[in-house]
C-alpha cells in the first residue's frame, strides 16, 4: 500500500511531497505509454486494413470473383442455393476484365449471347473504377431508361454485397437505398449515372466512362458512339446481343 493509499481524514499522516510528486509522475508516464501503445496499435491495424483492401481490389475480376455477389432473380427455377452468388468461374471472364484494363485500348465493341453475364461484368468493371479512383463519372445508356436504371441497380447490388470493411474503405455519399434510382454516388466524387437513350444525351456530360448496353437495339446507337468519341476521356464499351442493323454492320467493318 502506497503512502497515498494510507491517507484519510481519520489518519492525516503528513504526506511526503516528493513521494506524491513521484506517484503523479509515474502515473503520467503510464498513461502516456498506454496512449502511445494504443496509437501504435491503431496505426498497425490501419496499415493491415489498407493492405487487405489493396489486395482485395488489386484487379477488378479478383474483386468481383471473391469479394462481392451478383443477383439472380431466377434462382428458384434454376435450383440455385441463393439469389446472391459470386461471379461464376467462366473461362471468358478473366480475359474480358484483362482487356478492359488495357491502358492502350479505350474503345470496345463486344458481341455476346444472352445469359453470359457480360453486362454484369462490365458494370463490375466500372463500379471498381468508381470505387478506386476519385472523380470518375460513368454513364450507363441502353434501349430505354428503365433498362439503364437496372444497370445502375446491378452496381448497387455489387456494392452492397461486399464485406463491410470494403464498403467502409469506399464510402458512398449516403446509403445506396436512399439514393435516386438512376445514380450511385461516392464520397470520393465518383458517380455512376443513368442517362436517357438517344442522340445528343452524352453531350451534357464530361464522363470518364460510358457503357452502352444492347447497342444493336438502339436506333441512334451510331450517333451515341460518335458523340462518345469526343466526350469520354476513359473507357467506352458498346455491347450487344445479335440484331441486324448499325451495330452489326459497323462491327464487321472495324478491326479489334
Amino acid at each position: 500500500m502506497s503512502i497515498l493509499d494510507q491517507w484519510s481524514p481519520e489518519n492525516p499522516a503528513p504526506l511526503d511531497l516528493r513521494v506524491f510528486a513521484q506517484v503523479q509522475l509515474n502515473q503520467s508516464r503510464r498513461l502516456k505509454a498506454q496512449a502511445q501503445g494504443s496509437a501504435t496499435e491503431q496505426a498497425q491495424q490501419l496499415e493491415t486494413l489498407m493492405e487487405k483492401v489493396a489486395d482485395a481490389t488489386r484487379h477488378p475480376y479478383h474483386w468481383a470473383r471473391h469479394f462481392t455477389k451478383t443477383f439472380n432473380p431466377h434462382w428458384v427455377e434454376e435450383h440455385r442455393p441463393s439469389p446472391y452468388e459470386p461471379f461464376p468461374d467462366k473461362p471468358y471472364f478473366q480475359p474480358m476484365f484483362d482487356l478492359l484494363m488495357d491502358p492502350d485500348e479505350p474503345v470496345y465493341w463486344w458481341e455476346k449471347s444472352r445469359d453470359m453475364m457480360v453486362s454484369w461484368g462490365i458494370v463490375a468493371f466500372f463500379l471498381w473504377q468508381a470505387m478506386k479512383f476519385p472523380e470518375r463519372r460513368v454513364l450507363f445508356q441502353t434501349m430505354e431508361g428503365e433498362k439503364a436504371t437496372e444497370l445502375v441497380d446491378y452496381a448497387k447490388v455489387l456494392y452492397g454485397n461486399q464485406p463491410d470493411w470494403l464498403k467502409e474503405a469506399h464510402p458512398l455519399v449516403k446509403p445506396a437505398d436512399t439514393q435516386a434510382a438512376e445514380i450511385l454516388a461516392f464520397a470520393n466524387g465518383s458517380e455512376i449515372l443513368r442517362i436517357p437513350s438517344g442522340k445528343g444525351k452524352i453531350r451534357f456530360y464530361h464522363p470518364w466512362g460510358l457503357f452502352n448496353d444492347e447497342s444493336a437495339f438502339q436506333p441512334y446507337a451510331g450517333d451515341c458512339y460518335n458523340e462518345s468519341i469526343s466526350a469520354v476521356k476513359g473507357k467506352i464499351v458498346f455491347n450487344s446481343s445479335a440484331n441486324p442493323g448499325w451495330f452489326a454492320d459497323a462491327k464487321r467493318d472495324i478491326s479489334l
